[in-house]
């Protein structure tokens, strides 16, 4: 797996302690919008040394391939992060999978970033950690984002009750899964996928 990738109007990147001022913007930005469906943070993580220490962790297992996160940028500006993908909790076999994640500055929504950066970041899954299913797990009022997996060719596997604490409540969350397009039973739509 590299620690870059580019699409055709993306630079996805896995970042290193030295861009925490750019993470830190990023995270300011959006925080109205993404607090809505994330756990409750720690009283400083809105400031430059956590960010600092967050990105030396995610770094780190990075480098063990257990969670990786890409941030997001457009290739004509460098230094503005949009947005991030991440896969993370990946487990070698028996089991292959990984959960994804996403998150992508209001700014640049309905601009079809997100779906550019999770169609390269699905098909390093798959063809690179050689992963046999992804899944994704999205709060059901959520339906910009249910409807961005569908997209993808993610198919629905039922309701987790109150399953992740959301700003300090057990919220449910829909469960939607892929499949690698390497298996027999693989759909032709996912089976398109580009490789890296």
């Amino acid at each position: 797996m590299q620690f870059e990738y580019r699409t055709d109007r993306l630079i996805l990147k896995i970042l290193t302690t030295d861009a925490f001022k750019e993470v830190l913007d990023f995270q300011i930005r959006n925080r109205d919008i993404f607090e809505k469906y994330e756990p409750l943070r720690p009283a400083n993580f809105y400031t430059p040394s956590y960010q600092h220490s967050l990105l030396k962790y995610e770094h780190k297992l990075a480098l063990k391939l257990s969670t990786v996160r890409f941030y997001v940028f457009r290739k004509e500006d460098l230094h503005l992060i949009i947005g991030t993908v991440c896969l993370h909790n990946i487990m070698r076999e028996p089991y292959s999978c990984c959960e994804i994640g996403y998150k992508f500055d209001s700014s640049y929504w309905h601009m079809g970033y997100a779906k550019e950066a999770l169609e390269k970041i699905i098909s390093v899954a798959f063809f690179e950690l050689n992963l046999h299913r992804i899944f994704a797990r999205v709060v059901p009022w959520n339906t910009a984002s249910l409807r961005l997996l569908s997209a993808l060719h993610f198919m629905e596997e039922g309701l987790e009750h109150k399953c992740i604490q959301i700003q300090g409540e057990w919220t449910d969350h829909l469960r939607l899964a892929l499949l690698t397009p390497l298996e027999n039973n693989a759909s032709k739509p996912t089976a398109a996928l580009p490789r890296p």
